[in-house]
């Protein structure tokens, strides 16, 4: 989602490396002359070098520490050095840079604004655009289905027709659970008590080894979504499969990654099979359509990652310590529960409704505006233009004809506010309009959203173990009264 969801914790420059994936990042290292002199064009394979080279100065922000540190490695024969041909300074293995920080714990260097970053391979952006692993998100997600991205982002591996199934234990302890708790509880609140309840009944769940994360992973997606209560009672049988919640995984089931036909977004039947069909009912009452669920497929495939966001932050920190991916999923849904975060495509819900009712985006601008609240659905801090995300499935919503009144709605919106140019269409405002074209409650969004970043933040979770642990601790800046200090003094006695 925006935000200020995105807005508050995602940094464009905050891809990196992880080992066999290497992305070059606007505003990181190699940009500048370092302080021996050396130019941009580090991370190069030069002749005779052997592998990737490193400058002094992306050396010493990989390894955290300063230009100098890096000679003092060299001179103690803890890192060898290549002198730059016909230059000054000096190139360094780049898997050798990384075995030392490795053994020595790295720390991670800071952005050009001077505050930190965490290097990840998984999603960069830059240029008004958002890649995972290198490859176009809004393509992906586009031409794949939900699982098949989330299946990229975890294995950087492509599985077409892969389904996400879920073992009727993990479903149902969730669905008692979520059963239990009084009828007026929001969608973000049956996540986190359904997250509990399935890890409860997973005995492997402390196993971090990379396939026990991944076999969990996958089935906890599904047991999430077969945990919420069906809207209107009816619906979808979401317990197909061999005693749990969700399609038969494997290659055999209908996927999308082929283009057209009928495995491909423009055409025939089963074109959104898997996660989609079970989630539609979960949200609307309303009967779908083809069209509609590749709608909602391509939603959540958009929204698995954005760099950095402050429930993607909360989830790495967990990672760090070690805690299982089930809490990992927990620390993301808290953060994410946030009115800044999670909550804000039911805000734009809420906005085009009123859009709608009162016949025109006018009145309803000049509300917001007169209270001093900004219009919905509306900028992004790291991009220039429109969200991405939101011209994607604007793109698809355009392809469904009970749509189109939301669709004007949102872009009677964006046309109203067009004087301010900087505030461009975001992921909230498109969700507002699938929602409310799909007669959705204000928190299908947040839903849509809680269940797709699951699967992202297990992919930095699977980053982060591999990790030096612990390393995401930072100092406190104490601003407090300085010490030693008297004991304090009751105010008064104590009554009972």
């Amino acid at each position: 989602m925006t935000d200020r969801s995105d807005a508050g914790g995602e940094r464009p420059d905050a891809a990196g490396e992880r080992p066999g994936v290497a992305e070059e990042r606007p505003g990181v290292a190699g940009e500048r002359p370092d302080a021996a002199g050396e130019r941009p064009g580090g991370g190069e394979e030069r002749p005779g070098g052997g592998g990737r080279r490193l400058t002094t100065r992306e050396t010493a922000e990989r390894l955290g520490v300063k230009p100098e540190t890096v000679y003092a490695y060299v001179s103690r024969g803890q890192l060898s050095s290549s002198r730059v041909p016909g230059g000054r300074g000096s190139t360094f293995d780049a898997a050798e840079v990384d075995a030392l920080a490795r053994r020595t714990g790295r720390r991670e260097p800071s952005s050009p604004s001077g505050e930190p970053s965490v290097r990840t391979g998984i999603t960069l952006i830059t240029g008004d655009r958002y890649y995972f692993r290198g490859v176009d998100a809004t393509e992906l997600a586009a031409r794949h289905t939900y699982e098949e991205v989330a299946e990229w982002l975890w294995t950087g591996q492509l599985r077409p027709g892969i389904r996400f199934t879920a073992p009727a234990r993990a479903v149902g302890a969730a669905r008692r659970a979520v059963d239990a708790l009084p009828a007026h509880c929001g969608s973000t609140d049956r996540l986190r008590v359904a997250v509990v309840a399935a890890a409860a009944a997973d005995p492997l769940r402390f196993d971090l080894s990379r396939e026990a994360v991944l076999g969990g992973a996958r089935s906890l997606i599904p047991a999430l979504v077969a945990a919420l209560p069906t809207v209107g009672g009816d619906g979808i049988d979401d317990t197909a499969g061999e005693g749990g919640a969700g399609g038969s995984g494997g290659e055999g089931a209908a996927g999308r990654s082929g283009g057209e036909g009928a495995s491909g977004r423009n055409g025939g039947e089963g074109a959104a099979a898997g996660l989609a069909r079970q989630l539609w009912p979960k949200l609307t009452a309303r009967a779908p359509d083809e069209a509609s669920l590749a709608a909602l497929d391509a939603a959540l495939g958009l929204l698995i990652d954005h760099d950095l966001a402050a429930s993607t932050l909360a989830a790495r920190v967990a990672a760090s310590a070690r805690a299982h991916p089930y809490a990992v999923v927990s620390a993301g849904l808290g953060v994410l529960e946030g009115p800044l975060h999670g909550a804000a495509s039911g805000l734009a819900h809420r906005m085009l409704a009123e859009v709608l009712e009162r016949g025109g985006a006018a009145p309803v601008v000049a509300d917001h505006l007169r209270a001093g609240r900004p219009v919905p659905g509306l900028g992004h801090r790291l991009y220039t233009g429109e969200d991405p995300r939101a011209r994607t499935l604007f793109g698809l919503l355009a392809r469904i004809p009970r749509a189109a009144p939301a669709l004007a709605a949102a872009r009677d919106v964006v046309a109203t506010t067009a004087r301010d140019a900087t505030l461009h269409a975001n992921v909230d405002l498109a969700l507002a309009a699938l929602s409310v074209a799909s007669d959705m409650p204000a928190e299908a969004g947040e839903t849509v959203f809680a269940v797709s970043r699951t699967a992202g933040w297990i992919a930095h979770a699977l980053e982060e173990y591999g990790e030096p642990p612990l390393r995401m601790r930072p100092s406190g800046h104490y601003t407090g009264p300085r010490p030693p200090q008297p004991l304090p003094v009751p105010d008064g006695p104590l009554t009972q």
